[in-house]
């Protein structure tokens, strides 16, 4: 047994375990001793834009309790600061322009904002930028449209009058496939030029009840329709061989319901309290002038300022070309000429009633049926 003990292959291979034991019990034995003492504690340190931090830590705690006027303007600032972020890095401004979008919590829009302001805080270009926004932000802007006529009080008295026929205009648009919005931008040239606070009518009945003016003289409705446009109108309906001629599920849209066409003709148009034929005479209209320029291949789909003023000169000036004008009548407002068509043209276009009457993904509809 000795012998054995004593031997090279006993010794080597006792040590070895033995001294492999002491080194394990050595090292657990440290490390129980330096982290009982706080001997591998890593000693912290300040973050360099800590100061930033500190600025933009109660930097919009009051927003919450902002007037709807000033929390607007907190959108409009994250909007102009993203826009000039997007020349700089256009990867994170489209994350945050999401975000703006999709969040209403305006306040973590801006720390987002603050956030790349920090990291870009040795750009001087960006920063400059930057600056210029605020120096900006301190002007006196005017709160005016940049559309002089829609800055009257008649405009104002117009847009609540006719926020009351939305349902109408809705309906006319639905059987017709038309956009609602391009129904009321011939409306807006026809009833502008009647709210004239010099017109008596105007001081007694539109201004103070907040309603539209329904004509009944030479032209009829609130869209102004003439007795023999709206004739027109009716017989392109029907006539297949028709260049305005719609196709066999709109033939009977402008039927009437008795025996005397002319009499329910002028009634329709002149009714005070529905104005539904109105819109759907005006809308009628659209689509065949639509569809004339279409096969004459030269589309008109997307020329607001050209439908509406076809809609005011009529069917004998609808004459298909590449470089029609946009024109008709001439509307004095407050004393400044303006053309039924450019005034079409600026309603379109200037965000007014937006909420009521959106664009649509198509100006016309071939998909409705009646």
């Amino acid at each position: 047994m000795k012998k054995i003990v004593n031997s090279r292959w006993f010794k080597i291979p006792f040590f070895t375990v033995v001294f492999a034991f002491a080194g394990i019990g050595f090292f657990l034995t440290a490390s129980y001793v330096a982290i009982k003492f706080r001997l591998t504690d890593q000693k912290g340190s300040v973050d360099v834009n800590n100061r930033y931090f500190q600025t933009i830590k109660g930097k919009y705690n009051q927003a919450y309790t902002l007037s709807k006027e000033e929390v607007k303007q907190l959108r409009y600032e994250s909007l102009e600061r993203i826009l000039v972020l997007n020349r700089f890095h256009p990867k994170n401004a489209q994350y945050i322009l999401n975000a703006w979008r999709k969040s209403n919590n305006n306040v973590e829009v801006l720390r987002m904002l603050d956030a790349v302001d920090i990291q870009l805080k040795d750009n001087a270009v960006y920063k400059a930028e930057i600056k210029a926004l605020k120096r900006n932000k301190k002007k006196d802007y005017s709160k005016l449209s940049v559309f002089e006529w829609m800055n009257i009080s008649e405009w104002q008295d117009f847009k609540i009058a006719v926020a009351k026929d939305k349902h109408l205009i809705d309906s006319a648009a639905e059987v017709t496939g038309v956009e609602p919005r391009l129904i009321v931008a011939c409306l807006v040239g026809e009833q502008i030029r009647l709210f004239n606070s010099n017109r008596e009518a105007y001081k007694k009945w539109i201004s103070p009840l907040k309603i539209l003016s329904v004509e009944s003289m030479y032209s009829f409705g609130v869209t102004g329709i003439k007795e023999h446009t709206a004739k027109n109108i009716e017989t392109h309906l029907k006539d297949s061989s028709s260049i305005y001629y719609l196709g066999k599920q709109f033939e009977k849209l402008l039927d009437f319901k008795t025996g005397d066409p002319q009499t329910e003709r002028i009634s329709r148009l002149t009714s005070y309290r529905n104005h539904y034929y109105s819109y759907l005479y005006a809308a009628v209209f659209l689509k065949q002038v639509k569809i004339q320029w279409e096969k004459a291949n030269y589309p008109i789909d997307n020329r607001p300022e050209i439908l509406v003023t076809l809609f005011n000169v009529g069917y004998p000036q609808s004459v298909p070309k590449s470089n029609p004008k946009v024109g008709g009548s001439t509307i004095m407002i407050k004393e400044k000429p303006y053309t039924f068509g450019a005034i079409g043209f600026q309603f379109y276009y200037s965000g007014e009633l937006f909420d009521l009457f959106p664009f649509k993904k198509q100006k016309f509809d071939w998909n409705e049926v009646v």
